[in-house]
């Protein structure tokens, strides 16, 4: 249902003020989270976002909901900012870029991750996998790039990458540890 009773049309834009309403909700929640961690207060996120706690149900009916709604922006911003790096003259540079980004998002985004696919594990797989594919995907086509480009190892798997890239962000003690540990792993990645 709509605030004024009607039920929403799929396929159809939303009205601006529920559009921003959203909006509202997700930046507010990202920043509390960030904060705070995932188990902030429901009513916080929406008197942070200015709306009543109708509001932020309509859109997000449970915590699960927004939970995955903000990690889910996460994952789109680290990939829209790969496809922007596709384009930098440097693709040693680049690849090192959003692998920088992308160790920073597992150190700092990894409660998120893991809070908002709770519950049954055929919704962790699912979201989880499309989540995986799309980071593979843009780490594939900036590590090819790199490769092509002679600044990093050919032999170097993206799988292999992500997953050293991934166990850095987990050791690491917090987002500055692990780009320094990433620094040094970066040693290891570069042709010989």
């Amino acid at each position: 249902m709509t605030g004024t009773g009607r039920t929403a049309v799929p396929g159809r834009p939303r009205r601006a003020d529920a559009a921003r309403n959203r909006g509202a909700l997700l930046t507010a929640a990202r920043e509390l989270f960030d904060e705070y961690g995932p188990e902030v207060a429901l009513d916080e996120v929406a008197r942070r976002a200015g709306v009543g706690n109708a509001t932020l149900y309509r859109h997000f009916p449970t915590r699960g909901d927004l939970l995955v709604a903000v990690y889910a922006e996460e994952v789109t911003a680290l990939c829209e900012q790969g496809a922007a790096l596709l384009g930098d003259p440097s693709p040693g540079g680049a690849l090192l870029t959003w692998l920088d980004g992308f160790v920073v998002h597992i150190a700092t985004k990894r409660a998120l991750a893991l809070t908002a696919t709770e519950g049954g594990d055929e919704r962790r797989t699912e979201l989880f996998g499309r989540w995986h594919e799309s980071m593979r995907s843009t780490a594939r086509g900036l590590l090819l790039r790199a490769q092509q480009a002679g600044a990093v190892r050919a032999d170097l798997a993206v799988a292999d990458m992500l997953a050293l890239a991934s166990a850095t962000a987990v050791a690491a003690a917090d987002a500055p540890d692990a780009r320094r540990l990433l620094r040094i792993l970066h040693h290891g990645f570069a042709a010989t």
